[in-house]
């Protein structure tokens, strides 16, 4: 009987934005780095972007596909509350349809042996499980952790006291991945003790019986008091005769102070494995609370009112558990839903690199202020005093570049006129999936695709003389993708037989129906959804105002729910 594959449905589901891959702009304003070098590990060359984050991820795409090793992402919850005044039933697809566009382009991003971790709640725990078997395979899921959010029970709760989230993670390819373990606690460490002087120093012990069925496990065990054992009723001894003789000899064997007890086997400390296997269950002693991450922003934000303060932050212990488990120092992390900036804070003071993208105006108040405390040495908060931060470091600020192509007021598409020379050739670089990489010494290389590929990039109107030039320059060993104005005295078809080197493009013609141009606002914001005059029927959706149609679009990304004809 063959597998039938399951699949998550819901409105809207075939429709997928066509992304515009836009160029990152740095603003030196804004990038932030320490005044002097603090260690030999600092890292300077993390990212802040600013802007919608299913953009900037597309822009990170090619530079940065299969390089990240851990993304953690804390993306809206889609809680029933915050959708009472808009259309039943439409957030939902809504949010599906945002959150796969985003894991498909995550995916990518991924390292071969990287994974994923994503916070969520009981209100699309389930779904987003489903979607993430979808899109990652459902080989490749690892778990599903159950994070105690809270430790007071709440007696105003209507049925349940709410007091846990979930962290899903996946793996890009499960058979390459590889979890770390948590460090040993010192509790773990204060269990060991040497109650005989053992040479090899501190020991505890382990029982030499049990339940499951050995056959070799049933002998007779005679102590150095000339004590007899044998199982108990229902066990099995769990090592062989010669076997537990040859622990016996090494002074393996442990029959308590007086030689009379039950022989148990030592496990020395310097044997045993040096970290702790992670379990699904994290208690808020160990990674923290919302309450806690709250107190960590009030005291960088002295004077901060409530109101300001983010509903659900993070505690750094909940991101230094993660990372411990994900990443190495100097692997990548991504967050393309920072919010307070926890990710990116935590991941700098753990010696990881990271990337975050925000879009919000907290961005600005928030993030960036908190990243300067910690590269300032000046956050002693959440895990600055388990790591020892002293601080170091640096980030570079980026946003987004505007749309390339807009409509003059003709109506007409032409390029962008904000964009220079420069911003223009990288834009179409990574359009026709080059490397943006100037050559210093050959004028006409803008970029690269392979060793003998390249691409030239001008605004002018080229004779066909200047493109006998370029192509004697290109040689019969290279190829050349030239994006100009327009040519002249030769037709595009007479010119591929004439310069065979040379391929040639009309900018912007060569551009116009590859993306959604001027579409800026992707979010999962539920300000971008359509508000509910009334209650709805079904059908009556269709019939909002046009108001309505056009947010729901933007949500979407293209075409609405019900299709380019609603």
């Amino acid at each position: 009987m063959s597998k039938q594959k399951l699949e998550l449905t819901w409105i809207g589901k075939e429709k997928r934005p066509r992304l515009e891959p836009r160029i990152l702009l740095e603003d030196p304003e804004k990038s932030y780095h320490a005044k002097h070098r603090v260690s030999d590990n600092d890292i300077f060359d993390n990212r802040l972007i600013f802007g919608d984050n299913l953009l900037a991820l597309k822009a990170l795409d090619q530079e940065f596909s299969g390089k990240v090793k851990c993304v953690f992402i804390d993306p809206p919850y889609n809680t029933g509350s915050a959708f009472d005044h808009y259309d039943d039933g439409l957030e939902h697809s809504i949010w599906l349809g945002l959150m796969r566009d985003r894991l498909e382009i995550i995916r990518r991003l991924l390292a071969d042996d990287g994974s994923l971790w994503i916070t969520i709640d009981d209100n699309e725990a389930h779904y987003l499980k489903v979607l993430c078997d979808e899109v990652f395979g459902r080989a490749n899921f690892v778990a599903s952790v159950i994070w105690q959010k809270l430790f007071t029970v709440k007696n105003s709760a209507k049925y349940f006291s709410d007091m846990h989230e979930y962290v899903l993670v996946y793996a890009k390819d499960l058979s390459k991945w590889s979890r770390n373990l948590l460090p040993r606690s010192a509790e773990l460490d204060d269990s060991y003790s040497n109650q005989d002087n053992d040479p090899r120093g501190p020991w505890t012990t382990n029982a030499i019986q049990a339940r499951n069925y050995y056959s070799q496990g049933t002998y007779e065990i005679v102590s150095p008091t000339n004590k007899s054992f044998t199982p108990p009723p229902g066990t099995y001894w769990r090592v062989s005769k010669s076997t537990f003789d040859e622990l016996e000899k090494d002074g393996r064997v442990w029959w308590g102070r007086d030689g009379t007890a039950t022989p148990r086997i030592k496990k020395f400390l310097n044997e045993a494995k040096q970290g702790v296997v992670p379990a699904t269950l994290w208690f808020h002693e160990d990674v923290g609370t919302n309450a806690e991450a709250k107190v960590e922003i009030r005291k960088l934000f002295e004077g901060i009112n409530d109101d300001d303060v983010f509903m659900t932050p993070k505690p750094e212990k909940l991101l230094k558990r993660i990372l411990e488990l994900a990443t190495s120092p100097g692997d990548l992390v991504l967050d393309s839903f920072a919010g307070s900036g926890t990710t990116g804070a935590v991941a700098h003071k753990m010696g990881r690199r990271w990337i975050m993208v925000e879009l919000g105006e907290h961005c600005h108040t928030h993030i960036i202020p908190r990243l300067q405390k910690v590269i300032n040495g000046e956050d002693k908060g959440g895990i600055s005093e388990t790591v020892n931060w002293q601080g170091g470091g640096g980030f570079r600020y980026y946003k987004l570049a505007p749309t390339l192509v807009v409509n003059d007021r003709w109506g007409n598409a032409v390029i962008n006129p904000e964009y220079n020379a420069t911003q223009l050739a990288e834009a179409l670089c990574k359009l026709e999936g080059f490397t943006y990489a100037p050559s210093e010494t050959q004028w006409w290389q803008h970029g690269h695709s392979s060793e003998r590929d390249f691409i030239y990039v001008t605004t002018q109107n080229l004779s066909s003389e200047q493109l006998q030039a370029l192509s004697d320059e290109v040689g019969g060993e290279r190829s050349l993708l030239v994006c100009c104005s327009a040519f002249r005295g030769v037709t595009a078809a007479k010119a591929a037989d004439r310069w065979p080197n040379l391929t040639l493009k009309k900018v912007p013609k060569m551009v116009f129906a590859r993306c959604e141009w001027g579409h800026d606002d992707y979010s999962l914001n539920v300000a971008n959804l359509p508000m509910a005059e009334e209650p709805v029927t079904e059908p009556a959706v269709a019939n909002n105002s046009r108001r309505a149609s056009k947010n729901k679009k933007a949500a979407l990304g293209q075409g609405g729910l019900f299709g380019e004809n609603e």
